[in-house]
């Protein structure tokens, strides 16, 4: 049992990871040529289309998994501590996604949803969103390591 959440939850901590960086390095940097209408529209619409199935199993799953790994692993005492880790990794990037960068999303949607100026927008979004997104980048992909290297100890 503990094998087989430990391996779920490293498959959807690497999806997880995966997600936050491909922003980072592929739609933020492609986004950053656009023009304030463009970025702020598309934003938008990724901000409202990646609300689905799958990001919740991914996400929600995810972080469940992680957890659910550190909790049924516990008494390996060569995987404990990477498991632990890995969760807690998991969970950071969990909060910091549901306390800073939605509501950032949530910003952003609503004004543009209320025909606020895209500059406006775009400039109170843009820098802080990829800073947050970095460190979500660091920590899911620091968590994916650790818990992967509890299932090679």
């Amino acid at each position: 049992m503990n094998e087989v959440v430990t391996v779920v939850a490293v498959v959807l901590a690497g999806l997880f990871a995966g997600l936050f960086v491909t922003f980072s390095y592929g739609i933020m940097p492609g986004l950053r040529h656009a023009d304030d209408s463009t970025f702020v529209h598309a934003m938008r619409e990724i901000n409202v289309g990646i609300l689905n199935a799958m990001l919740a199993i991914i996400f929600g799953g995810g972080t469940l998994a992680a957890i659910a790994a550190a909790v049924v692993g516990f008494d390996d005492k060569d995987a404990r501590w990477w498991l632990v880790a890995g969760a807690v990794l998991v969970v950071a990037t969990t909060v910091i996604t549901m306390v800073v960068n939605v509501p950032m999303n949530d910003r952003l949607v609503a004004g543009v949803d209320a025909g606020e100026p895209p500059k406006a927008l775009r400039e109170a979004f843009e820098e802080p969103w990829i800073r947050w997104n970095i460190a979500r980048s660091v920590l899911s992909t620091a968590g994916f390591v650790a818990l992967l290297a509890a299932l090679l100890v």
